[in-house]
């Protein structure tokens, strides 16, 4: 979803994965984090074959040290919207297991 307008951003899948993980970027800013304080996400599809797609534009803002994720098909999202993406940040410095 357009922050300036809340209506869903043309262009498809792509184009609204993209939009979330901005949107999820100003989030994780606002507390202090970023991406790489991710420990989990949920990814809802409205059609689980867009999966590879999403996966396209997601591996861009996930580059290295990829959080936990779960993906599953609905029925519907709000605003007939395509992809919807849930995650848990932990705040602070984050070490990898060894």
């Amino acid at each position: 979803m357009d922050p300036a307008n809340g209506q869903l951003v043309e262009g498809g899948v792509q184009a609204q994965t993209r939009q979330a993980l901005v949107n999820m970027g100003e989030i994780l800013k606002a507390a202090g984090c970023g991406y790489e304080n991710v420990v989990k996400t949920t990814v809802l599809l409205a059609d689980m074959n867009d999966f590879t797609s999403v996966n396209d534009v997601y591996k861009q803002f996930f580059s290295t040290n990829f959080p936990a994720r779960a993906a599953y098909q609905v029925a519907a999202l709000p605003r007939g919207g395509l992809v919807e993406i849930e995650a848990v940040a932990v705040l602070g410095p984050l070490n990898n297991a060894s």
